[in-house]
């Protein structure tokens, strides 16, 4: 799979919805599978299955 950019759209409970800042493709998934300190408005990179924070 090739790197992706998100960006954290809502948070609820212990998921979390990213929207592909190219597509705007949504995608909903756990927030253990995020890096720390993920908020609504937080970018991530995706990159060889794992997400990291975009500062």
């Amino acid at each position: 799979m090739e790197p992706k950019d998100y960006v954290v759209k809502k948070i609820e409970g212990e998921y979390a919805t990213l929207s592909d800042i190219k597509t705007g493709e949504e995608l909903f998934i756990a927030l253990a599978l995020l890096p720390l300190g993920v908020d609504i408005g937080s970018r991530l990179h995706y990159e060889m299955l794992s997400y990291t924070l975009v500062l």
